[in-house]
């Protein structure tokens, strides 16, 4: 989803000492997500016409993000009808963008939760924004509290897993020309680096009592900011030792080179947005290979969901289904 420091690929020289893969260590991350099975048979994103297909319920276990439908420039879709889309197409998750909510009454989040259960369907994520590289303690603080609110809310709809941004330097303010400056931007004045990610950390830190509590799993993206590079997330991941902190791959965020920075975090994934640019993208337009994303993923063992981000500009009705389609055949095919 979309929302750096300066050349941060420049930080591998300072990051921590890199810990094993997820699924290797006693309390593997994925245990949050469900097992990722097979599918049935293709490859890439060109999303040509392809014919639909229902999926049964012992494929891959695949998600549909709500901001699919909702591309921040309209009239918010509802999530309801998001949760049908998916047990229509036979897809077993719902990835729920936090700002496309409606409200945040008790009522409307165990609504969702009914509505989800009585369609066979699981609320699997819960993408939320936030900003922890500010010089200002208070407006850390502020942002803490967002993302502990928010663990409560995924909480209360029985959702497992959060998204969690580092956050920028915000020296480019529109996101629109952060876009067009391919998601690069100076350092605050008077700052460095260093700084930047030391308070992202430190905020994450404070996050983890209440991810533990809640179970609510803290899944960093690899996002625009300090995790625009594969450098920059690991450096946050791995300074911090807990089990409740992973990172989400978001296939579309790394614009160049994008198959060996994905390699390089798959190990610690524990889940994946799947962009596709149907219609041509909103920002930008990625050609992704999906049966090579596919196979980067089976090296490392991924057990987690894989979530649609349809981020194009063809109506959603008929870009979620050919790219679920897509997506079932790629993975198959892997």
């Amino acid at each position: 989803m979309n929302d750096t420091s300066q050349n941060p690929d420049s930080m591998a020289d300072s990051s921590p000492k890199t810990r094993p893969p997820m699924h290797s260590r006693p309390l593997s991350r994925r245990k949050f997500l469900a097992a990722a099975a097979t599918a049935t048979a293709a490859t890439t994103v060109g999303c040509v016409s392809t014919p639909r297909q229902t999926a049964s319920r012992d494929s891959l276990k695949l998600g549909i993000s709500t901001y699919s439908y909702w591309h921040f420039r309209t009239e918010k879709y509802p999530i309801e009808q998001v949760i049908h889309h998916a047990a229509d197409l036979g897809v077993e998750g719902v990835d729920i963008l936090h700002r496309q909510m409606a409200n945040e009454t008790l009522s409307y989040l165990q609504g969702l939760k009914r509505e989800a259960f009585f369609n066979g369907v699981d609320l699997i994520a819960l993408s939320i924004h936030q900003d922890f590289v500010d010089p200002d303690p208070k407006v850390r603080q502020k942002n803490i509290d967002h993302t502990i609110h928010c663990m409560e809310l995924a909480h209360e709809m029985g959702i497992p897993c959060i998204r969690l941004n580092s956050g920028r330097w915000n020296t480019i303010r529109s996101f629109d020309d952060l876009m067009a400056a391919r998601g690069e931007e100076p350092i605050l004045p008077g700052h460095t680096k260093d700084e930047g990610f030391q308070w992202c950390s430190d905020s994450i830190e404070r996050c983890l009592p209440k991810a533990e509590e809640l179970g609510v799993a803290l899944a960093l993206e690899n996002h625009w900011g300090l995790t625009r590079t594969p450098e920059g997330l690991l450096r946050i991941v791995n300074a911090i030792e807990s089990p409740w902190l992973g990172v989400l791959m978001d296939t579309g965020n790394f614009l160049e080179d994008p198959y060996t920075k994905l390699e390089a975090i798959a190990p610690q994934t524990i889940f994946v947005q799947a962009k596709t640019y149907c219609g041509g993208g909103e920002w930008y337009t990625l050609d992704l290979d999906y049966v090579r994303i596919a196979r980067i993923l089976k090296r490392v063992n991924y057990s987690g969901y894989v979530s649609l981000e349809m981020e194009g500009k063809e109506p959603a009705s008929i870009a979620v289904p050919k790219s679920i389609a897509m997506l079932r055949k790629a993975f198959h095919s892997a």
